[in-house]
């Protein structure tokens, strides 16, 4: 998969997970859903994601025989950059840390699913 396609599923997957996002409050009026800044939160996860990506990609096309540890280097240097800002958000706000824990793991996990999804699809072409 190139850098361009990359970007176009990735921006469309990013588009949809910000509706579903959106629209979830209205659904559910009567509960928290969302942390306060949960836009913050997306933004940096969605970043994050795409940095990661480019890195492993980066990594695969310089040394194939060596694409598994790109990725799992961009994996681990998107994990820490994450519990970095999750401290650093922690000590900065003072709201409820269920509903932060949540939106958090579950847009990680989202966005590492699909990050991984899409290297594993490299890894699949060049091994034809």
């Amino acid at each position: 998969m190139s850098l361009a396609r990359f970007t176009f599923s990735y921006l469309l997957f990013t588009v949809v997970l910000g509706t579903i996002a959106y629209l979830l409050p209205s659904a559910f009026p009567e509960v928290t859903i969302l942390a306060k800044k949960f836009w913050v939160v997306f933004g940096f996860l969605a970043g994050i994601t795409f940095i990661a990506y480019v890195v492993a990609d980066l990594g695969m096309k310089r040394n194939p025989e060596a694409g598994v540890m790109a990725i799992m280097a961009s994996i681990a240097l998107k994990m820490i950059f994450s519990m970095a800002f999750v401290l650093i958000y922690s000590m900065n706000s003072k709201e409820k840390g269920m509903v932060f824990v949540l939106n958090f793991f579950s847009l990680y996990l989202l966005f590492s699913f699909f990050e991984i999804y899409s290297l594993l699809r490299n890894l699949r072409h060049q091994n034809k």
